[in-house]
């Protein structure tokens, strides 16, 4: 059900909302908070779709509330929508002139009672989320560092300002990302000695990842750019080798362990409702969070030397495979080596006099047999001899 309401108020969106509840058969809400959305009129579309999206596992009501500050006499539209594959409630509201610049106004009416607010800016967000009319309301509120133009000047300045309950979505995305490297230092504990994060240029989740791993791990870590998409490999240096976690692709990750076998792992880039669906499952503040925002300023004022990774360091980046090759190798020159080649030139000469002698030896017994065959011949030939010789006695003495 959409019910449009042009020129209206807080109270008779209120009004709609129980009507549309109650024309659906449930006058019951079995929402669990809500979530108010500040957005622009030419994004308000994904950010409600994504909203919605997430309400599927989280049930909320979404209040998308779009401003536009002018001068004139202020208005409100809205556009009440309930049931049609919503999971909650969700209203749209347009704020015109001076009302845009009191949004909290028409929101605080609209907020369920006694049930957690989130408010989430999809296009970056105040650098001082908490002190915004419509941050001071949430209890979460929710920045996409990613969507500014200077993410990390953002960062810095909300650093300063940082309020237990603020997070970023450039924070978010890490999240696989530090589970599976803290869960690699489990299984294979050893002495980390420098890390490097590599990244598409200009991506603010690389800062943070780079920032956690220095403030947890105490080493330096360098950054590095390549192509993307998003965070391509996160390395952790060890004197047995990289633990190397490898995302050329933006889908499937290669993650290595010295010692083990490659495995792969699925490590999409998540959309947004899947982000915002995990960070509405808690509610407490992101302790961590604030600490890698606190790290990342100090990265921001130490020499380039603190965050480069020592040569070193680097030349431990061989994978198994190469190690297996070089290994290889070197089986290969021991093979072709002084020693073993003196070996193999002793043998070729043994077989070589070897066939000399069976050379010699077939020769000789040739001549042996060749003097036995002229031994037996000697005396028929001496017989014969005589013979003719008494033969040509008697042809003389009868002459």
């Amino acid at each position: 059900m959409i019910i449009d309401l042009t020129s209206t108020t807080s109270s008779e969106i209120a009004s709609a909302l129980l009507k549309a509840r109650r024309s659906a058969g449930s006058p019951a809400m079995g929402m669990v908070g809500t979530v108010v959305v500040v957005v622009d009129e030419a994004s308000h579309h994904d950010a409600m779709k994504a909203a919605n999206e997430a309400g599927r596992e989280h049930p909320s009501r979404v209040l998308v509330a779009i401003l536009r500050p002018g001068r004139g006499t202020g208005g409100l539209d809205a556009e009440v929508r309930v049931g049609e594959g919503i999971p909650g409630e969700a209203v749209l509201l347009r704020l015109h002139g001076e009302l845009a610049k009191v949004p909290e106004s028409v929101v605080i009416p609209l907020l369920l009672p006694d049930s957690p607010v989130i408010v989430w800016w999809p296009g970056g967000g105040p650098k001082a989320p908490a002190a915004d009319p419509l941050g001071s309301l949430g209890r979460r509120r929710v920045t996409d560092a990613a969507e500014t133009r200077k993410a990390r000047e953002a960062f810095v300045a909300r650093a300063e300002s940082y309020v237990p309950g603020d997070t970023d979505f450039a924070w978010t995305r890490l999240t696989p990302w530090r589970a599976l490297m803290a869960a690699a230092l489990d299984q294979y504990p050893t002495k980390v000695s420098g890390a490097e994060v590599v990244s598409a240029r200009g991506n603010a989740s690389a800062d943070l990842m780079a920032a956690w791993l220095q403030c947890r791990l105490g080493v330096p870590v360098e950054q590095r750019t390549s192509r993307g998409p998003g965070i391509t490999a996160v390395r952790m240096f060890t004197p047995a080798g990289p633990i190397a976690l490898t995302r050329p692709d933006g889908a499937v990750a290669t993650f290595s362990i010295p010692g083990q076998p490659d495995r792969p792992v699925a490590l999409k880039r998540r959309v947004t409702s899947e982000l915002l669906s995990e960070e509405l499952r808690r509610m407490d503040p992101d302790d961590v969070y604030a600490q890698s925002l606190a790290c990342m300023v100090e990265r921001e004022n130490m020499p380039a030397e603190a965050k480069t990774v020592g040569a070193a360091d680097r030349r431990s980046t061989q994978s198994a495979a190469e190690k297996a090759a070089a290994r290889t190798s070197r089986v290969a020159g021991k093979a072709a080596s002084p020693r073993l080649e003196a070996k193999a030139a002793g043998k070729g000469r043994s077989a070589a006099k070897k066939t000399t002698a069976r050379k010699s030896v077939a020769k000789k017994a040739a001549a042996a047999a060749k003097k036995a065959t002229t031994a037996k011949k000697a005396p028929a030939a001496k017989k014969a001899a005589v013979a003719k010789k008494g033969t040509s006695k008697r042809v003389a003495g009868r002459s």
